[in-house]
C-alpha cells in the first residue's frame, strides 16, 4: 500500500506540474490567444479583440490567482474552450482521438512485443543469423529520421506498387460502417504509417532486450537452472526474459512519448487526421488553446503509462516495492 501511495503521489504532483506549466508558457510568451487568432486577418475590429481577451481570459486586468484556479477547474472538467475556428477543443481532440489510439497504440505494442521477442531470441543464440543481421539491421533503422522512412515507404508502395492509399485514413466518398468492406478501408490505409513507427521503433527495443538478456544470461540464478536440468524455454523464459524485461517497461511507457512525437510527422506524412495531425495545424494555425490541450494529453498519456509499468514492474519483480 505504501508504494502504491507513493507512485500516486508522484503521479499527480507531476501532472500538478505539468498543468501549471502549461498555464504559465502562454501568458509568459509575447501576446496572448486572442491576438494569435485574430494575427491571421487584416483591418481587425478592436471590438472583436476584446470579446476574444474576454473568452481567453487574457490581455485583461484580471487576478492571476483567480485565473490560475478557473484554468485548473477547466482542465479537471476538460473545458479547454475554442479553437480557432470556434469548435470546442475536446470536440476536435475526441474526433482524432481514436485514429491516433488505433495507429499509435497498436503500432507501439507491436514494435515493443517483436522487439522484446526478437531481442531474447537474439541474445539466446548470440552469433546466429537474427543476432548478426537481422536486429543489426533494424537498429540502424531507428536512426533514420520517422519521416524519411514514411516517404520512403509512401514511394514505393503507395507510387510505384500502388499497393496501399497515399493519405488520409479511409477513402473519399466512404460512409463509415461497421462492415468488413469498410474495416479493410481503415487497415488499407493505416498499414503504411503503421508500419513506419513500427520500423523507426523496434530496433531499439531488441537492441536493449538482447543488452538485458545478455546480462541475465551470466547471473549465478540462471545456471542453477541449467545445473537442475530445466528446460531451455523456461530458463529464456520464466528466468531471463522475466527479469531482462524489467527495465523495458519503464523504456517502454517513456517511449510512448517519443512515439507519440513521432506520429506528428507520420500523420503529417500521411494526412492521417490523428492527434498528431491536430497538434501541427493547430501550430501552424497558431491556435494555443487546441496545443496547450493536446500538451496536456500528450503528457497525461505518459504519466500513466509509466504509473502502469511501475504497479507491472513490482509485480514481477516485488523488490522494487521498497524502492
Amino acid at each position: 500500500m505504501r508504494f502504491v501511495i507513493k507512485r500516486l503521489g508522484l503521479f499527480l504532483v507531476t501532472l500538478w506540474a505539468a498543468m501549471t506549466i502549461n498555464f504559465l508558457i502562454p501568458r509568459l510568451m509575447p501576446g496572448n490567444e486572442a491576438t494569435a487568432v485574430l494575427a491571421q486577418f487584416k483591418g481587425v475590429n478592436p471590438a472583436a479583440l476584446h470579446a476574444l481577451q474576454v473568452e481567453f481570459g487574457v490581455g485583461l486586468d484580471q487576478n492571476p490567482i483567480l485565473t490560475y484556479i478557473q484554468y485548473m477547474g477547466n482542465c479537471l472538467t476538460g473545458q479547454f474552450g475554442l479553437t480557432a475556428a470556434r469548435v470546442p477543443v475536446m470536440t476536435v481532440i475526441m474526433q482524432g482521438l481514436p485514429w491516433t489510439l488505433g495507429l499509435v497504440g497498436v503500432t507501439t505494442v507491436i514494435a515493443f512485443v517483436a522487439g522484446t521477442v526478437l531481442g531474447m531470441i537474439s541474445a539466446w543464440r548470440r552469433g546466429g543469423s537474427l543476432d548478426s543481421l537481422l536486429s543489426p539491421f533494424l537498429f540502424i533503422l531507428t536512426t533514420f529520421p520517422v519521416f524519411f522512412i514514411g516517404l520512403i515507404l509512401l514511394y514505393v508502395f503507395g507510387v510505384a506498387l500502388n499497393w496501399f492509399p497515399l493519405a488520409s485514413n479511409y477513402s473519399i466518398g466512404t460512409n463509415p460502417s461497421f462492415t468488413l468492406e469498410f474495416v479493410w478501408d481503415i487497415i488499407s490505409h493505416a498499414t503504411l504509417p503503421a508500419l513506419t513507427l513500427v520500423v523507426t521503433t523496434a530496433g531499439g527495443w531488441i537492441y536493449t532486450m538482447r543488452n538485458n538478456m545478455v546480462t541475465t544470461l551470466s547471473e549465478d540464478y540462471v545456471r542453477m537452472a541449467r545445473a537442475k536440468g530445466l528446460p531451455s524455454w523456461r530458463i529464456m523464459v520464466d528466468y531471463s526474459a522475466r527479469n531482462a524485461i524489467l527495465p523495458n517497461l519503464t523504456g517502454f511507457a517513456m517511449q510512448l512519448g517519443f512515439v507519440l512525437g513521432g506520429s506528428i510527422l507520420v500523420e503529417y506524412t500521411f494526412s492521417y487526421p490523428g492527434l498528431g495531425y491536430l497538434f501541427f495545424t493547430g501550430t501552424t494555425n497558431h491556435d494555443l488553446p487546441l496545443q496547450g490541450a493536446l500538451f496536456l494529453f500528450y503528457t497525461l498519456a505518459v504519466l500513466v503509462c509509466v504509473l502502469v509499468a511501475d504497479f507491472a514492474t513490482a509485480v514481477l519483480d516485488p523488490r522494487t516495492r521498497d524502492a
